[in-house]
């Protein structure tokens, strides 16, 4: 066997059953990676030279494929069901003697790297690839060590992942021959039959998700964070389509991290050192910042090219049109580094509502801020997807309730807690639809929702008078800054105020709805940020 790189003296993968391979790389650079990553034949360069590589099968996660192993540090506190998956731990060490020795003989690329910014939660992870390209990733997206810190490294967690090994449901347990699989006891992960490298960051930020809050009081965030000149802290959570990456650019204000976030007493810090971002439709004038950190050192997925040249096309969907980036946070300017601020001043809940019900901004009580939270809407607009003929509600549970293996209201709870705590406010931002429903109505513009964030930022909603909408409760402001008075009651937007009383009543009761798998495990405070009225869904 040989080795290459640099490592830790006593570091070794012998305890994890990975022996007898041909070579392993320890820490190997961007560099190196490209150049293995291009002479196995497994990707190519881009006219400037960014790697880009296909992974296969699955361009995307596969939810119904990730597991959980119930033992006894998960058996009674994993909120359990077609979310969280239970597997055998038996069955679990079966499959990693199976992947260990599928590995042998083989070169495998070892990955030394840090989750979470604040040293105080940070988690020391070791990443086992079998592509030189999986490496890659993991190298852009978690923190990366010095190499004085390397050569101290003791890893607490491991991940190993070998796209080409398939297992047999048959024998294995699996649903099917991919998945990914976290087993709390032994902090190990298993991920196999797909090279969809978003496996690798959601299975930790799962992990980190039952560690943070269970076990020290931090509540674990799907979002976004920035600070501004003032050092005051935001919080941007919003499912994909409400503007969340958007938004929370500012030129005025720091990047904290664009995506995975803890908030303990301290404050608020990034889970990552890296971004992966999406690029279907992708331009210097939408997303300058994601646009430049296409470079060297960044990671494609799934792209295609302008024929006959090197050159993205980056509205080519004939893969897929999850076309994804992965790079360092350090290739975006106007970053905080370290990764860390202080406990967030405003959090905003953003939400692309096609209905064009809900207030372009209110202010949430605490008791709506966590039923809003656990309930995590946005909607489909009409030809989005085959069959979506009209606004179609979706809601995600904490705004990621595919990574979250704790039940919601635990988060929540939590979520409320320090927004007593510390005076938080939190607000409930439509980018979507005004005066009229999808199709009718037109789109909130981008210059009135930053507008409306701003005054929010600046403290200028604090002393304005508020009305209360009638159906959901929500307490709107009536005046804001650079904004027209009569966008912020959405019901005088539309021409026929009684088709919008219909539409928010059937939008209230489908919250209602979705709510009643939540509710038993709900205090009364959360019950309370219920809306007022609704019709059956």
């Amino acid at each position: 066997m040989t080795e290459y790189g640099k490592k830790s003296p006593n570091a070794s993968v012998d305890h994890l059953g990975i022996c007898n391979v041909d070579s392993i790389w320890w820490n190997a650079s961007p560099a190196e990676l490209t150049e293995e990553t291009l002479i196995l034949g497994q990707g190519f360069l881009t006219e400037n030279g960014t790697l880009a590589v296909e992974t296969g099968e699955f361009t995307g996660r596969s939810p119904k494929d990730r597991f959980i192993v119930c033992d006894e540090v998960t058996e009674n506190a994993v909120w359990w069901g077609d979310i969280n998956i239970k597997f055998d731990a038996a069955k679990f060490d079966q499959l990693q003697q199976k992947m260990t020795a599928y590995l042998q003989g083989k070169d495998i690329y070892v990955r030394d790297s840090f989750v979470c910014a604040d040293p105080e939660y940070r988690m020391n992870v070791r990443v086992v690839t079998e592509y030189p390209w999986s490496n890659m990733f993991a190298y852009n997206l978690f923190l990366r060590p010095t190499d004085e810190e390397i050569q101290t490294f003791e890893a607490e967690w491991h991940i190993i992942n070998a796209p080409g090994f398939f297992a047999n449901p048959a024998v294995d347990g699996t649903r099917q021959h991919n998945f990914a699989i976290l087993n709390f006891s032994k902090k190990i992960v298993l991920i196999g039959g797909t090279g969809y490298t978003g496996e690798i960051k959601k299975s930790i930020f799962s992990a980190l998700n039952f560690i943070l809050p269970h076990q020290k009081n931090v509540l674990s965030m799907h979002c976004s964070a920035n600070i501004g000149v003032k050092g005051d802290t935001a919080v941007f959570f919003g499912l994909s389509g409400t503007g969340k990456t958007t938004l929370s650019s500012d030129p005025d204000r720091t990047l904290i991290g664009d995506d995975e976030h803890g908030w303990s007493d301290r404050g608020v810090f990034n889970f990552e050192g890296g971004c992966y971002a999406k690029c279907i439709d992708l331009s210097a004038e939408k997303e300058p910042q994601i646009f430049n950190a296409i470079k060297f050192g960044a990671l494609l997925e799934n792209i295609g090219l302008h024929p006959g040249t090197r050159e993205v096309n980056y509205a080519d969907k004939s893969i897929t049109e999850n076309t994804r980036v992965s790079y360092p946070i350090d290739f975006i300017d106007n970053i905080v580094t370290p990764s860390v601020g202080p406990v967030p001043r405003n959090i905003f809940y953003l939400t692309a509502d096609a209905y064009g019900v809900l207030p372009p901004i209110s202010r949430l009580t605490p008791g709506q801020a966590m039923y809003h939270f656990i309930s995590g809407y946005t909607a489909k607009v009409a030809g989005t997807e085959a069959g979506v003929i009209e606004p179609q509600a979706t809601f995600s549970a904490c705004f990621g309730s595919a990574f979250m293996p704790l039940h919601p209201t635990k988060y929540a709870e939590l979520l409320g807690k320090k927004m007593k705590e510390n005076d938080v406010r939190i607000w409930l931002i439509n980018t979507g639809w005004s005066g009229g429903a999808y199709g009718v109505g037109s789109r909130m513009s981008l210059k009135y929702t930053r507008a409306m964030i701003t005054a929010a930022l600046n403290g200028e909603l604090d002393n304005v008078g508020y009305t209360q909408h009638e159906i959901f409760g929500l307490s709107m402001p009536n005046s804001c800054p650079d904004v027209p008075f009569e966008l912020l009651n959405p019901r005088g937007t539309w021409a026929d105020t009684a088709a919008y009383d219909a539409a928010a009543l059937k939008l209230a009761g489908l919250f209602k709805k979705n709510f009643e798998k939540y509710a038993d495990y709900a205090n009364d405070e959360i019950l309370e940020g219920a809306p007022k009225a609704a019709v059956n869904a």
